[in-house]
């Protein structure tokens, strides 16, 4: 059966367009703004979500996201309560792909074979795991993939032809390029590089690629889209979450606004990318 991301991907492929992949963090500033958020997300044309999962120790990630982070620890959201959010965005959507971003330590926490069978059965769709490399992911690919969860990896301007062999042969789904070098937040585009990364990534990993970090506006979401499968912003979204935390109920809007902006953009550049 196909999956969720790849029905998804090939949909926009055969539409000549390129997917909008916006990441918030689950629980983020409260538990109750997810569900509503995650909805309008869709509603202003989001492709796919990539939802954090709290952790206490997010290396990956800038100060932006961060502090999303603790903002959803101190509300009380672990891993089963982001999974029980999925299962209650899977009762109206059952189409657009969800991906949990985190990290490995809950995951061992719930464990990995129960985490894999509980997340299928909440409808989440794959996982990217920041802190597995591709030497030590044989064992969670392995417990995913039965259960039809993708497993989705980073690949940065830094990955060699060797490392993105190695990713290579155990992702799915698609892979996430992050444009810049840093933590999430961080740099500005330089989308000639980009462009040429994307290249040598296609020709080992027959994926759609995605393109992250730096992703600001329209105009920066625009560019992105002439090359890439998907264009994936965070750091700007979570942003605008923190600044209206004190008046959560227009979050959701103020969110499809900006996203709304981007579909714009993207859909009025030359999409498509040039991928799989």
């Amino acid at each position: 059966m196909q999956s969720r991301i790849t029905a998804m991907f090939g949909r926009l492929r055969s539409e000549g367009r390129t997917a909008l992949i916006p990441f918030v963090t689950a629980g983020d500033p409260s538990p109750d703004v997810t569900l509503p958020l995650m909805h309008r997300m869709v509603a202003a044309g989001a492709d796919l979500i990539e939802l954090g999962v709290p952790f206490s120790d997010p290396i990956a990630d800038g100060p932006v996201i961060q502090r999303a982070t603790e903002r959803a620890l101190h509300a009380g959201v672990r891993l089963r309560d982001v999974l029980d959010m999925v299962r209650a965005f899977r009762a109206e959507d059952s189409t657009t792909p969800v991906v949990l971003m985190g990290y490995l330590n809950p995951i061992e926490i719930m464990g990995a074979e129960t985490f894999a069978a509980e997340a299928a059965a909440a409808g989440v769709d794959g996982a990217l795991v920041v802190d597995v490399p591709p030497e030590e992911a044989a064992e969670l690919a392995g417990l995913l993939r039965p259960q039809g969860l993708d497993l989705v990896y980073l690949l940065a301007p830094t990955s060699d032809a060797g490392r993105i062999a190695r990713i290579g042969g155990v992702a799915s789904g698609f892979v996430y390029y992050v444009a810049v070098k840093g933590v999430t937040g961080a740099g500005n585009l330089d989308i000639d590089a980009v462009a040429a990364k994307l290249a040598e990534i296609r020709a080992r990993i027959p994926l759609p690629v995605g393109v992250g970090f730096g992703i600001k506006d329209g105009p920066s979401a625009a560019r992105v889209a002439r090359v890439a499968d998907a264009v994936i912003v965070g750091s700007a979204i979570v942003q605008r979450v923190e600044d209206l935390m004190d008046q959560p109920a227009r979050i959701p809007e103020a969110v499809a606004d900006f996203l709304g902006e981007l579909r714009a953009a993207i859909d009025g550049a030359d999409t498509g990318g040039s991928g799989a």
